[in-house]
């Protein structure tokens, strides 16, 4: 294979010559064998690294610090990079040491490489465009990096958000086919009061439907980014208007509301704005897991178990048990839920351990929330389209379950007052008859008056009740 010699502070350095990644890069591939996940597997995150360095262009030649050739090139490549090319190009493992400057240096280079070739040079030629001098310039990887992940970080919420919206409708679709669905409602997994399928499951739509706000909300706080900061906040090596002027360039690329932090001292240190978005994604996963387990539960059996409703059968659930269908929709999104609020320990970690002027563990920060809205992205639409849109309920099963439910007790206590619920509610324990049936055997109401009340929309919602007691 034909090579080029490239050198950087360590040496010299043999770098094949088909590829656009150059000799830091290469260094980095060698000493970050780790997760074995690369930049690439992170598209959005790689468009984003290509929007910040147009932008830091554009400015650059703007204040006549870039020539046009140079920042013609460093933009035409950028370019082609956010239209999905060269992602095969940006190698660095997802966690590094260095506080990402192998992810701010494979950056550099690829979009030099490619630079150079759209000015009619070959790779390596970085005499007519550097990586650092001119790719690099006003920036340092304190700055340029952060700001590359909030801008995935947007874009990555916005989708979220969208896939968020897809599992709240399924509920909400769902709960409409429900509504004439009469079933027990459970606490401490105990019978409690009737209730309707058509209740439960909206109410899971707007636990989602509220997670959607506090998703939102986070995009305020990754529109704050810190480029101008340079290496600590303090913007040495930038022109005075470069913070000013980058600020606009980003806002034109993106086409998002990218703002200047007031302070960039504070900024160049700070991940609050991490920690708050890792804490609302693992509020999203609880609660999701908390409805995954309703449904497994709700579908426990189908014989033996609650039987109310009916997943659909997906694949056989044993190697042993012939006819066996597990509910492994909803358990393999448990698991990713598990799996983030394992991730917001990490985060809560890396942020925690910061030191002074800079947090060099932003690599683990941006690797686990990144991989957090990927898994609960594709997690809660494989949900909906899998799982959720195909629910059936077993209505006369349910209706049976609150006819022979103690809890129906409750729905009769303002007509037969306390005292006689609970000796309604103590034969009903004993003998293993039904409420329904008690009631009539002694008389407490006629089976006009018991057939009104329990009705599923007089048990439902509250009522005027006039009391016989």
């Amino acid at each position: 294979m034909r090579t080029r010699i490239e050198h950087d502070l360590i040496g010299e350095k043999e770098i094949p010559n088909d590829v656009y990644y150059g000799v830091q890069t290469a260094r980095a591939m060698e000493n970050f064998h780790i997760t074995g996940v690369r930049l690439s597997r992170f598209p959005t995150f790689i468009v984003s690294l290509a929007k910040v360095k147009k932008a830091v262009a554009l400015a650059n030649f703007e204040l006549q610090l870039l020539s046009e050739e140079k920042a013609e090139a460093i933009c035409k490549a950028c370019d082609a990079i956010i239209e999905g090319k060269y992602h095969d190009q940006f190698v660095v493992d997802m966690i590094q040491g260095g506080a990402g400057t192998s992810t701010n240096m494979n950056a550099n280079e690829v979009i030099a490489n490619i630079g150079l070739e759209f000015m009619g040079h070959k790779k390596g030629e970085y005499q007519y465009l550097h990586p650092n001098n001119d790719v690099n310039l006003s920036q340092s990887t304190n700055d340029a990096y952060p700001t590359a992940i909030n801008v995935n970080l947007y874009e990555k919420l916005i989708e979220f958000t969208e896939s968020l919206a897809v599992i709240r409708d399924a509920f909400f679709n769902k709960a409409s086919e429900f509504k004439d669905v009469i079933k027990m409602g459970r606490t401490q997994l105990q019978d409690a009061v009737p209730m309707t399928l058509e209740q439960e499951f909206r109410a899971y739509g707007i636990m989602i439907h509220e997670d959607i706000y506090r998703v939102s909300e986070t995009l305020r706080l990754v529109k704050e980014i810190n480029l101008g900061a340079t290496a600590i906040g303090t913007g040495i090596n930038t022109h005075p208007d470069y913070a000013k002027t980058v600020e606009a360039k980003l806002q034109e690329v993106t086409h998002r509301p990218f703002v200047t932090a007031e302070d960039l001292v504070e900024a160049t240190q700070g991940t609050g704005a991490y920690i708050q978005i890792s804490g609302v994604l693992k509020r999203v996963a609880t609660k999701m897991s908390k409805i995954c387990n309703d449904l497994r539960l709700l579908s426990s059996g189908p014989r033996t178990g609650f039987g109310e409703i009916n997943l659909p059968a997906m694949q056989p659930g044993s190697s042993i048990m012939p006819g066996k269908v597990n509910p492994v929709i909803p358990e393999v999104v448990n698991q990713v839920c598990f799996q983030v609020i394992g991730s917001d320990v990490a985060v809560t970690m890396a942020a925690e351990a910061g030191q002074l002027q800079l947090n060099v563990f932003e690599p683990l920060i941006i690797y686990n929330l990144s991989n957090s809205i990927n898994m609960m992205k594709n997690a809660f639409e494989t949900l909906a389209y899998k799982c959720v849109d195909g629910i059936t309920a077993n209505k006369e099963h349910c209706l049976d379950l609150v006819l022979n439910s103690i809890g129906l007790v409750t729905a009769l206590n303002p007509y037969l007052g306390y005292e006689n619920s609970t000796l309604v509610a103590k034969e009903a324990l004993k003998t293993g008859g039904s409420v329904y049936n008690i009631v009539l055997e002694k008389g407490l109401l006629s089976k006009e008056e018991l057939d009104e009340i329990i009705k599923p929309e007089n048990m439902i919602s509250p009522k005027n009740i006039t009391t016989k007691h």
